[in-house]
């Protein structure tokens, strides 16, 4: 859940690339907001209400059932991939991650408030980080995601779909990237609207597009569909996961047109499976 604020806090100097994920806070700076448009990273798009605000991180449950079953159908199947294959493990995946050359010149906050202690790494096809996941519930109203359900709601989206129309948060699973700043600025990682994602939470792995922009200095957020596929709460207004939740996002990929979700899920597997030397 995202709060609204009036200011962002600061940018730091270049980190030593350490070998496993950093733990030391790190101030930011702040940096002007920039929104891009699909088709055009480096052009500016018109801003975006609320989407320079804090957030906070999610509600914690009053009772903790077990996880939902995964999907059938839909987005993230975790069903056989193409070729008769099983899908990618998440504990194989994980494993690729598990230490961290940091691209980010400082690190990121997961919430408002919380210690500035998460980098942006690198290997050579992508960037990831490990963070929290607030639920982004931006884009075209419907059932779940409205100005009624989330009181920052926001019909815009950073990147659009092929039509020129805002993404669907209810259908469309995506993730968030900061705003560019001194601390990161994912254009210079051929990170876009409409790149692909892998997005990890416990024995999960499900695929996602770049599709919206967040504050400059939080990291951690994705779409409710994407939550979904996870297991995750979902709810706009004190959803989303407190913490384990790894983003990868792959360099010069993209899924065309953005809104294909069968598309994001094929290119996924066969990205994935690249990415940890199966291809």
């Amino acid at each position: 859940m995202r709060v609204q604020s009036l200011s962002l806090v600061a940018a730091s100097a270049a980190l030593i690339a350490p070998t496993t994920f950093p733990h030391a806070p790190h101030p930011l700076r702040p940096d002007a907001p920039a929104r891009h448009l699909a088709g055009d990273p480096f052009r500016d798009a018109p801003a975006r209400a609320n989407r320079s605000g804090v957030r906070i991180g999610p509600v914690p449950e009053r009772t903790a059932g077990p996880p939902a079953p995964p999907s059938r159908s839909g987005p993230g199947t975790g069903g056989r991939a193409g070729g008769g294959r099983a899908p990618v493990r998440a504990a194989d995946l994980l494993a690729e991650v598990r230490d961290c050359t940091p691209v980010s010149r400082g690190r990121y906050r997961k919430d408002a408030g919380t210690p500035a202690d998460i980098p942006v790494c690198g290997k050579r096809d992508a960037v990831y980080w490990k963070a929290d996941l607030d639920i982004d519930c931006d884009g075209v109203p419907g059932d779940r995601c409205n100005s009624r359900s989330d009181p920052h709601f926001s019909p815009a989206t950073a990147f659009t779909r092929s039509d020129g129309r805002p993404l669907d948060a209810e259908r469309l699973p995506y993730v968030v990237v900061p705003e560019p700043s001194d601390v990161w600025d994912h254009r210079k990682d051929d990170v876009r609207g409409g790149s692909l994602a892998a997005v990890v939470h416990g024995d999960r792995v499900r695929y996602a597009v770049v599709g919206d922009v967040g504050p400059a200095d939080l990291i951690g957020e994705a779409s409710y569909a994407a939550a979904k596929a996870l297991g995750v709460n979902a709810d706009p207004h004190g959803g989303g996961a407190p913490s384990d939740v790894t983003y990868i996002v792959f360099k010069g990929s993209e899924v065309e047109p953005v809104e294909d979700v069968d598309a994001a899920e094929k290119e996924g597997e066969r990205l994935v499976r690249k990415f940890m030397g199966g291809e």
